[in-house]
């Protein structure tokens, strides 16, 4: 199982950051209008603006965690808890019937009104889609996830030697430098000017 932990968290991370994108430019709630039979969409990026910049940063722990050392791991998964509670946070009021400061400011754009009591007039309903649950369930699988790296971090393999700087290959040798040494010092990560 702690083999395939490092890849369990990372495609955790990624999916959740990856739906919580996806879902910031869906509709989450279509509101009906008490003045008209229109019906105005308002997408997860507008009931929830912080949805898309902490998708996005859930992304960057993704893909950070996949090449992180075991200090880095932990910060990571508990960053990644960090976003996992404020996302639920924003998220869980909006399954069902959205609030009216979710809808606000698509309803002022699409009326010209503004105003709690100008809009509570207007508004007749604001269900929700089925975007919010979906995001709901991939915060708390975030959450699990940030919580399995803390858990299991420690233990995870080392990272493989295609990180690691070769040794010095110009120790190895005796002689000066041609050209095709220095390149191979350099593709080794080694200055040959030194």
């Amino acid at each position: 199982m702690l083999r395939r932990a490092r890849m369990l968290g990372v495609l955790s991370f990624l999916l959740a950051g990856g739906v919580g994108i996806i879902s910031a430019t869906q509709t989450w709630a279509a509101v009906q209008r008490a003045d008209a039979g229109e019906t105005l969409s308002v997408a997860g990026a507008d009931a929830f603006p912080l949805l898309a910049p902490l998708s996005l940063a859930v992304l960057a722990l993704g893909a950070a965690l996949s090449i992180a050392g075991p200090v880095l791991r932990w910060v990571i998964a508990a960053l990644g808890l960090g976003a996992a509670v404020v996302l639920l946070i924003g998220t869980v009021p909006l399954i069902g019937e959205a609030p009216l400061s979710a809808v606000a400011a698509t309803v002022t754009e699409a009326t010209g009104l503004g105003g709690e009591k100008a809009l509570r007039d207007v508004v007749a309903a604001a269900p929700a889609t089925a975007w919010p649950v979906i995001a709901v369930l991939c915060w708390a699988l975030l959450a699990a996830a940030a919580v399995f790296v803390l858990a299991t971090a420690r233990r995870w393999p080392v990272v493989g030697r295609r990180y690691r700087t070769a040794p010095d290959a110009a120790q190895h040798r005796g002689g000066p430098l041609d050209a095709v040494d220095s390149w191979d010092d350099l593709s080794h990560g080694t200055d040959p000017t030194d």
